[in-house]
């Protein structure tokens, strides 16, 4: 808004605001009003009024997409309605939004062809504007680009009134089926498999050699299903040895924008508690016993982990920080005690996890594809398989409901399959 004042000169009042001028400066222009200050006040508010509007009109002429969706990200995606993940992945779709074309268009001149060409190409692939050929995004990717463009575009009809009517809701998002080759010998079960107890040793013998400091959230992820967030991010203040249960209350990962490490709620923001066996119990103990080892050998250079809380726009998140005792620790940063470390105290990180199973992945045979989700899946076939009850298993895992554990993962392995067409045999049996 336009800044103004009135001042006497003479018999008569003059009145001067603040404007823009073709270079964006800021000048400032006086004009002469009356001899009554109240009447020249008047005449301020209208000059500034009819600037203002000048100014709008000018402003939602030239207004590109890319800069509508920096206008909705600055005002209404940092408001604490969403999850720290949540903003992080919108903001790093709109950075892949303003690599199109499609950002440098003007607002006023989008039409739904253009936005419906631009999804079709999110969804069936093709040749992306750096001349790059790319297979079609996932159904989820593409639901991320959807929300930003559906959102901003509303944003961009109500309240900021860029334009009249929203082009986005006449969007359909069409996505690529997959091809089957009729002709094929190869077993086409896409599932996600669960990891055998043989493979799961040979997994942990091979980071034994290549990756010692891994070993640690990949045993509490087989034995008590955490997602790589939750187990970078798990306290020994929420490891109850003698009750045998965790408790889940936070999760980490990188934030691409502000390049640190975020600590932050869990997928759901709700805390659960998971128990866990004997066997936990022993991994937790000697593992305990070797970081108190390590901080003896590694002396002043044995690292401590901290958080910082963060207040932005109404939201609150928890950055990480790691300073070995050298450093001197700044009056707002707060310790924390993490399980997952590496022999020199640093916390061991999601993305250092996501690394260590992409290599296993490449290089140690029968593990082709693995990923650090699929010890969960792992965990949760083990318990279903065994009897284990799935409302049960629902709460371990943090899902939002019964169906989505069962639906992931209880038709998850060949086993389970058979077990249940062979109900037939008995039937036919009886008969």
């Amino acid at each position: 808004m336009a800044k103004g004042s009135v001042r006497k000169k003479g018999k008569k009042w003059y009145y001067r605001f603040y404007v823009e001028d073709a270079s964006g400066n800021l000048v400032q222009k006086e004009c002469v009003g009356t001899e009554s200050k109240s009447e020249t006040e008047k005449l301020l508010r209208q000059a500034m009024d009819d600037y203002e509007k000048k100014k709008f009109v000018a402003k939602a002429e030239n207004l590109t997409v890319g800069q509508l969706l920096d206008v909705w990200a600055e005002e209404e995606l940092k408001t604490g309605t969403l999850s720290n993940g949540t903003v992080e992945n919108y903001l790093g779709t709109i950075r892949n939004i303003k690599k199109h074309p499609l950002a440098e268009r003007k607002l006023k001149n989008v039409t739904s062809e253009h936005l419906q060409s631009f999804f079709d190409l999110l969804s069936f692939g093709g040749v992306h504007p750096d001349g790059k050929e790319r297979k079609g995004y996932s159904k989820d990717y593409i639901h991320s680009f959807s929300a930003v463009m559906q959102q901003s575009f509303r944003f961009a009809v109500f309240p900021k009134q860029y334009i009249t009517f929203n082009p986005m809701q006449y969007i359909k998002l069409r996505y690529q089926t997959d091809e089957v080759d009729l002709f094929s010998d190869e077993d086409m079960d896409g599932n996600v498999q669960p990891i055998s107890r043989e493979d799961y040793e040979r997994l942990l013998a091979y980071l034994q050699k290549k990756n010692p400091a891994a070993i640690l959230p990949i045993q509490i992820a087989y034995y008590a299903g955490l997602r790589i967030g939750e187990a970078c991010g798990l306290a020994w203040q929420d490891v109850n040895l003698e009750e045998q249960c965790l408790t889940i209350r936070r999760s980490i990962r990188y934030d691409g924008s502000k390049r640190k490490y975020i600590i932050g709620p869990t997928k759901r923001k709700k805390v659960r508690v998971v128990d866990f066996g004997d066997t936990l119990v022993e991994i937790f103990r000697n593992a305990r016993k070797e970081q108190l080892k390590n901080r003896m050998q590694y002396g002043e250079l044995y690292h401590t982990n901290y958080y910082k809380e963060v207040k932005e726009k109404n939201r609150v998140y928890y950055e990480y920080y790691c300073l070995d005792r050298t450093e001197e620790v700044p009056t707002d940063y707060k310790e924390i005690s993490f399980v997952c470390l590496r022999p020199d105290g640093c916390l061991e990180l999601p993305t250092t996890l996501g690394t260590v199973c992409r290599k296993v992945a490449k290089t140690l045979e029968g593990f082709e594809g693995f990923h650090f989700h699929q010890l969960r899946h792992t965990y949760t076939s083990n318990l279903l398989a065994n009897g284990a009850a799935p409302k049960d298993v629902q709460e371990l895992l943090g899902h939002s409901d019964v169906s989505t554990t069962m639906n992931v993962y209880a038709h998850s392995t060949r086993d389970a399959k058979r077990k249940s067409v062979r109900l037939l045999d008995k039937v036919v049996g009886n008969d």
